[in-house]
């Protein structure tokens, strides 16, 4: 079995695990989220424990151990997810560059003759801290946050 499946995940104060059939949902003060897991990796959710438990159908099988703490790992950042959310910090070095949101996108002014435009997803909030960069010592500063670790995560390598 995996070391990382094995652990519990331990629900917070104000979150709330639901599972039916293979679909958790987790809904918080943040948010709420939903996956559907692995038919190889049961859930079971221990609400008078406060604990969620995944278990392996195949614990000999190597691509089903692989699954089992990958699922757990899924899990485990929907609930801290909801309940404290994630948050990138990024920053644009360059003279005169800039960023703002503009329409429900971010717009860089970053070299070219024309501004780049990125669509923000839904449930990504942005907060521009500095908008402008001061030559090469004051980068232009912006924090990109949101309840879904994946989507902040690939939206903030997008840019």
């Amino acid at each position: 079995m995996s070391r990382i499946g094995k652990k519990p995940i331990i629900i917070p104060q104000g979150v709330k695990v639901e599972q039916s059939g293979r679909c958790v949902k987790v809904s918080g003060p943040l948010g709420n989220l939903q996956m559907d897991c692995h038919p190889r990796i049961k859930v079971k959710v221990n609400g008078a424990d406060g604990q969620v438990l995944l278990e392996n159908s195949e614990p000999e099988n190597r691509q089903a151990k692989q699954l089992h703490g990958t699922m757990r790992a899924l899990i485990s950042n929907m609930v801290t997810g909801v309940s404290k959310g994630f948050e990138k910090k990024m920053e644009v070095y360059g003279t005169g560059y800039y960023v703002k949101e503009q329409g429900g996108k971010l717009v860089f002014q970053i070299g070219f003759c024309h501004p780049v435009e990125v669509k923000v997803p839904n449930g990504i909030k942005v907060n521009i801290e500095t908008g402008a960069t001061r030559g090469n010592e004051t980068p232009a500063r912006f924090t990109l946050s949101g309840i879904d670790k994946f989507v902040l995560g690939q939206f903030a390598a997008d840019v």
